[in-house]
């Protein structure tokens, strides 16, 4: 699956961690917050600590949602 930068659709690999290309990333954070973005998404992603909604079900998220609901405040 291709994706598609946010900012400008240009085309990025499908394992990146980020779901906007290089050049957007440096031109709205800059480059040394970029790289510091890229590198702890790429460490938690290493942990298993991202979640995608490539890995999560219709069922996880309305399941997700009945919890919340359920939670009184």
């Amino acid at each position: 699956m291709v994706k598609k930068c946010i900012y400008c659709n240009k085309e990025i690999s499908s394992e990146s961690v980020i779901d906007f290309c290089n050049s957007c990333g440096k031109g709205v954070w800059g480059e040394k917050m970029f790289n510091a973005i890229v590198k702890n998404m790429e460490d938690a992603n290493d942990r298993g600590d991202l979640c995608s909604t490539n890995t999560l079900g219709k069922e996880n998220f309305s399941s997700q949602e009945e919890e919340k609901k359920s939670i009184d405040f």
